[in-house]
This record gives C-alpha cells, structure tokens and sequence, in this order.
C-alpha cells in the first residue's frame, strides 16, 4: 500500500479564528490555537492559503473571516476559491490554484455541498493525488470540510433520536481518508448516538467525534496528533460482540456490545491501522 505522503487537518468546528476583541484570547489563537498549526503543517507564512467555502450558505462572509484569521496569524498568500457549481470545479483558474497550493481549507457548512460541486471533478482529483504524492501539502477542513474527508460520509441525523436506527444519514465524502467516519460539533450537539450508529453499520472503519475548537493532525494516512481546546472521541468497532444493526427496522432501537471508545485531549495520539493510542503525561506541556 502507498505511503500518504500529505497532512489532513479535521477540524470539530467553531476554531478560534483570532477575531475576538479580548487581546489574550487573541494572543493564545495566536501562540497556540489550530489555524496556527494548519499554517506550519503548510510550511509557515509563506506558503500559498486556498480557503473553499463552498460549503457555506454565506461564502462571501465566511471567506472574508478566513482571509482576515490568516492574515492575523501573518500569512500574505491566501485566497478564496468560491466554488459553487461542478462547473466552477472545472475552470482552469480553480486548477491552477489548487495545483500550486500548499494548503487547502475547506469551511464548514453543508458537506454535502462539498461533494456535490467538488466530488469527481477536477479539482478533486487533483486533491486526491497531491495528498497521497505530495510531502507537505495540506488540507484542513472545519465541521462539514473535516466530515467530507471521508468515504463514509455522515450527511446528516438527529441527536434527539440516538442509538434508533435510521437517526443517522451516510453519503459518499471525498474519500481522502476512507478508514474514517469524521463527526463534529460532537460535544455540543450530542452527536454520541449518530457516530453509534455509523460504526454500527461500518465496523471495520475508525469513527472520530471532533469537540469544537479541536482538531487532528493526521500524517501518512494514519498517525493522528490531538490539537485544540476540547476533545476527541474515537470509536473502535473492531471488537464489537453484538451489533443488531443489519437486522433492525428503521426506528428501532439499536444494540451494541463491546464498542471501543476513548477520549483523547490536546497531545494524545492515536495509531489509525493498529488502533492504538498514546497519552501524553500528565505533566506535558499543551501543545
């Protein structure tokens, strides 16, 4: 199997983009927060920043947000590919930029609209191939850009019917990384239930359930690193002694035994291929 020789960068959503006036909230974005790891992962302040809100149902704003979170953190390069058609993926210009970026960032929004107007166009194909061939290249993506980076896509469901069959909607993602099922908001919006369900119905794929202002730093493929404020949950199906799920009724409560779950915070890393984690001390310095 190829080597990945590229860095994905999840994001659980709402990141501290450095636009709050509170000057030391704005200095620990600065210093510590995750859109300042997605600009090294991309080689620093110079390297070339394409942002894709295609996602967005505002893309203008969320783009100017983006263009303004960067230049904060002191990049110079950075531009807005506003993609909002199949066609729009096709034009020479959308083309080039993506062929000479050095980091790609996707908003957060509808995922579905990522897949719709970027999935088996050019520009995804283009994306495709530079992850897995190109070393250092980047591609970040915030709550539906994190989720669409898989091939078991979670399109949509509902918290308030959790651990019920059916609560949970797949779609077909831009299978960057198809060893995942990538969930955000996970905390917040109590989405425990709807990953439940994914990994039921997927239980050799890893789920993850990214806390907002949290991310993953995932190299080769498969080595993930814990950054941001909050946590991640990952569910490990592997192990499951039960699992009712191809047999129930839509609206029927599920049964699950022996699923795997751990909590893993700032620093913590977990081995995707061998399910293993690692933990940081306790004394550990947040990274």
């Amino acid at each position: 199997m190829q080597k990945v020789k590229g860095t994905l960068i999840p994001i659980g959503g709402n990141e501290d983009k450095g636009l709050e006036e509170n000057e030391l909230y704005t200095l620990e974005f600065i210093d510590e927060g995750i859109l300042y790891h997605v600009v090294k992962e991309a080689g620093g302040v110079d390297s070339k920043i394409v942002v894709i809100p295609t996602a967005s149902s505002i893309p203008k704003e969320v783009g100017d947000n983006y263009l303004s979170a960067f230049k904060t953190l002191g990049c110079s390069d950075v531009t807005v590919l506003d993609i909002r058609s199949k066609k729009d993926s096709e034009q020479q210009e959308s083309i080039d930029l993506i062929t000479s970026a050095d980091c790609v960032m996707f908003s957060g929004g509808n995922q579905s609209k990522i897949t719709n107007k970027i999935g088996g166009t050019s520009i995804h194909n283009i994306l495709i191939d530079r992850y897995k061939n190109d070393e250092g290249f980047v591609i970040a993506g915030t709550s539906a850009g994190a989720m669409a980076m898989s091939n078991e896509m979670i399109a949509g469901g509902s918290a308030a019917e959790s651990f019920i069959k059916g609560a949970v909607t797949m779609y077909k993602g831009l299978s960057l990384i198809p060893s995942l099922i990538i969930d955000t908001h996970f905390i917040r919006r109590g989405r425990f239930g709807r990953q439940s369900e994914a990994i039921a119905k997927h239980p050799d794929l890893v789920g993850l359930g990214l806390a907002e202002d949290t991310g993953l730093i995932i190299k080769n493929g498969n080595d993930c690193t814990v950054i941001g404020s909050g946590m991640v949950i990952v569910f490990d199906g592997s192990s499951l002694t039960h699992n009712n799920e191809k047999v129930l009724q839509e609206g029927t409560p599920m049964t699950m035994a022996n699923l795997t779950v751990h909590v893993l915070s700032n620093g913590d890393q977990y081995d995707i291929k061998n399910r293993k984690v690692t933990v940081l001390p306790i004394e550990a310095p947040f990274i």
